[in-house]
């Protein structure tokens, strides 16, 4: 479990492509490999990964066919920039929401409007999701939690403080560009719930 508060920005080393569609991804993050060890858990752009390897300031983890083919992690090469979050402590501060590192679905940059002192980013949404994503909730985009200010059929749009620009990847990033989404999980359990009720006639 994380709680989408990205706690560096690391880079993607290699990629190593293991046999099948699964592949090997190793990742420098000074801060996360510091008490990293092997089965350890870290969110790489908001998915969740598995340690098993660290060498140094690089750890490598296992990337299965289904989930590079549900999730953005495909398209990363050498050098490119990841959003970085370990595993949340039970004694931890929830600062964001809670965050499974599960992704939901791959959404795209739409338009990106600069302001004085934040940035209004609009995305694209799979129409599977939109019912779970409602103005003022949280969703996860590329493994940052943050604030739904505004939502349309196949859009959302959120607004971007300076310090989530310049400490995550969502600052660098253009419009045409893929991201990783995690719609708020307790919103899916509502869905479930409510639906298990009216199929027993309990309205």
């Amino acid at each position: 479990m994380f709680t989408g508060i990205v706690e560096e920005l690391g880079e993607v080393i290699r990629t190593t492509e293991t046999g099948g569609d699964s592949a090997l991804v190793a990742v420098r993050g000074p801060l996360v490999t510091s008490d990293a060890r092997h089965g350890d858990s870290i969110a790489v752009n908001g998915v969740c990964l598995t340690v098993v390897d660290v060498d140094g300031d690089v750890f490598t983890a296992d990337v299965m066919g289904e989930t590079l083919r549900r999730t953005a992690l495909g398209a990363l090469r050498p050098g490119d920039p990841v959003n970085l979050e370990r595993a949340a402590a039970l004694n931890s501060r929830l600062g964001g929401h809670l965050v499974q590192g599960h992704v939901d679905g791959v959404g795209e940059i739409l338009s990106r409007e600069p302001a004085e002192q934040w940035e209004t980013v609009r995305f694209r949404l799979p129409a599977s999701l939109s019912r779970y994503v409602v103005e003022k909730g949280s969703i996860t985009v590329d493994g940052v939690s943050l604030t739904v200010a505004g939502v349309g059929d196949d859009w959302f749009a959120v607004g971007l403080i300076p310090t989530t620009l310049k400490l995550t990847t969502l600052g660098a990033k253009g419009v045409g560009d893929p991201v990783n989404l995690e719609v708020d999980v307790l919103a899916k359990y509502v869905e479930r719930l409510l639906g298990d009720r009216l199929i027993g006639g309990d309205r």
